[in-house]
C-alpha cells in the first residue's frame, strides 16, 4: 500500500504541475511543423556539452535566454519564434547543464552551482559573430545564473533581465511533497528533469547565501519583472533585489495579476522592452559617429 501511495505521488507530478516545463520531441516536431526551425548547435569544450538552439542573424547582439528548473531550451520559443526580435538580436537558448541534452564531465546530473552554469553558459557566446554588447535574461532559478553571468562577463553585455527571480534565500518556497522526494524510494521513480529541478532545489539556498556578497559586482543596468501572483517565486522576492541592487541602475516592474510564466503570459511587453534597449543603444552610437 505504502508502494503505491509513492507512485501514486509520483505519476500525479510528472502529469501535472511539473508536465507543463516539458515538451516531448513529437510535440516539439508538431509545433515546427508550419513556422522555422531554430538551428541547433552543441557546443563542447573541456567538461561541458551545451546544447543551443538560435535564431536570427550571428552579427547582431546577442540575446541570451536562460531557463529555470525545470526547463530547456523550448521554454524560450515564444522570444525564439519572434520574428521582430530575430531582425535585431541573434538570439540564443540552451538547456542549462544536467538538463535536456547538456552535460557536464559527461554526466546527466544537476549542477547546483551558479558559477559553473554561468561560465557554461557563456561559451555560448562563441556563436556570435558581432563583437557587439549582447544582453542575458534568465527566469526564475536561471535568474541568479544570468546575474552570475553578467558579473562575471561585464564586457559581454550591456543589460539584464531577471524574470521572477527566486534570488532571496529566505524566501525559496518549498511545498508538502518535497519532504518525501528528496530522500526515500520515491525519488528513484522521477524523471530525470524532475530529480535534475529537485537538487538544484534543495542547493539553491546555499548557492544564493554564496551569491549574496556577490551582487555589488554588478555593473551593468538591470530590468527586474515579477508577477503579482506569482505561486512559485514568492513576489517579495523584489523587495530583496531592491536592496541588494541599492545605487545600482536598476528597473523595478511589478506586475498585477500575473503568475510565475512571465515568458509565455508578457511577450509582447517583453518584445517592446527588449527592442527599446536595442533601439537605444544603436541611436546612441549613431550620435557618437
Amino acid at each position: 500500500m505504502r508502494r503505491i501511495l509513492w507512485l501514486s505521488i509520483c505519476w500525479l507530478m510528472f502529469s501535472g504541475c511539473f508536465g507543463r516545463w516539458v515538451m516531448t520531441k513529437k510535440e516539439l516536431r508538431e509545433y515546427y511543423s508550419d513556422k522555422p526551425k531554430p538551428v541547433f548547435i552543441t557546443i563542447e569544450k573541456d567538461s561541458i556539452k551545451l546544447f543551443c538552439a538560435t535564431m536570427g542573424s550571428d552579427t547582431l547582439p546577442p540575446l541570451l535566454l536562460i531557463h529555470g528548473a525545470p526547463g530547456a531550451w523550448y521554454g524560450s520559443r515564444t522570444m525564439l519564434d519572434d520574428t521582430m526580435l530575430q531582425k535585431k538580436f541573434h538570439i540564443i537558448a540552451m538547456d542549462r547543464l544536467g538538463y535536456h541534452t547538456s552535460r557536464f564531465k559527461n554526466k546527466r546530473k544537476a549542477v547546483t552551482s551558479l558559477e559553473t552554469q554561468a561560465k557554461a553558459i557563456s561559451e555560448a557566446l562563441r556563436l556570435n559573430k558581432s563583437h557587439e554588447k549582447g544582453i542575458v535574461l534568465g527566469s526564475s532559478y536561471g535568474a541568479p545564473i544570468a546575474a552570475e553571468l553578467a558579473i562575471l562577463h561585464p564586457e559581454k553585455f550591456r543589460q539584464l533581465f531577471i524574470l521572477a527571480a527566486a534570488i532571496d534565500p529566505d524566501k525559496e518556497k518549498f511545498w508538502w511533497f518535497h519532504k518525501y522526494i528528496r530522500r526515500g524510494p520515491v525519488y528513484w521513480f522521477l524523471p530525470r528533469y524532475i530529480k535534475t529541478a529537485t537538487d538544484e532545489k534543495f542547493s539553491h539556498v546555499k548557492e544564493l547565501r554564496k551569491f549574496e556578497p556577490v551582487w555589488k559586482q554588478l555593473s551593468i543596468p538591470v530590468t527586474m519583472i515579477q508577477g503579482g501572483s506569482d505561486k512559485i517565486v514568492d513576489p517579495s522576492n523584489m523587495g530583496y533585489a531592491r536592496k541588494q541592487l541599492l545605487g545600482k541602475e536598476a528597473e523595478f516592474i511589478l506586475l498585477p495579476g500575473v503568475g510565475h510564466m512571465i515568458r509565455f503570459s508578457q511577450s509582447k511587453m517583453l518584445r517592446e522592452m527588449l527592442l527599446k534597449s536595442v533601439d537605444s543603444v544603436q541611436y546612441q552610437s549613431l550620435l557618437q559617429r
